[in-house]
């Protein structure tokens, strides 16, 4: 992966409803998951995507601001040995509002974790719909209690729909996301 600057956000004050309900979920699902691992295809209905978890997730559904628009966001988590396991979609309903969502989706992860990249790379993802702003971020920074932390996001998109999965903890490197972004199946 090679370092590239991040690119300015393209959502300001209202991306702080995303912000303000998505450290605290992915707290929830700290707590929330069995301790022992147990790999699954979640199929959220209507996403038409499938990724394998290593716990059940919760999912909590809100209407947010993303990139200048009200869109319906769904976010599914769980925690497994200390790391937080994320995915997250809308349907943004225009051509035009795929890329500044995704460059929204990325902005936010890094203010999640008040985090610097690391690396950044294009996305690939197969089926995928080619986006300039689908990217793979590795971010190093801090969640709210001052916690040291990693974090691995995707962002991505097919068609309509943007997706965010992410990976959160103290060693959330390219060699633990790797199953997880691996088992990424986009669906016709």
């Amino acid at each position: 992966m090679t370092s590239a600057p991040a690119p300015a956000p393209l959502c300001t004050g209202t991306m702080s409803r995303y912000l303000g309900w998505a450290v605290p979920l992915l707290t929830l699902a700290l707590a929330a998951c069995s301790p022992s691992m147990d790999w699954r295809q979640v199929k959220p209905p209507d996403w038409g995507l499938s990724v394998s978890l290593p716990c059940r997730p919760a999912s909590q559904v809100r209407t947010v601001q993303l990139a200048g628009q009200r869109v319906e966001m769904t976010v599914m988590a769980c925690s497994e040995g200390g790391h937080t396991y994320a995915m997250a979609s809308a349907n943004m309903g225009a051509p035009d509002q795929v890329a500044p969502a995704l460059a929204a989706l990325a902005a936010a992860a890094q203010a999640n974790v008040q985090g610097a990249i690391q690396a950044q790379v294009a996305a690939s993802v197969p089926g995928m719909t080619p986006q300039a702003m689908a990217r793979h971020l590795s971010l190093q920074g801090r969640l709210p209690d001052g916690q040291a932390v990693r974090e691995q996001v995707l962002v991505f998109a097919r068609g309509l729909r943007v997706y965010q999965i992410t990976l959160l903890g103290p060693q959330a490197d390219a060699a633990l996301a790797k199953p997880l972004f691996e088992s990424i199946e986009v669906q016709p």
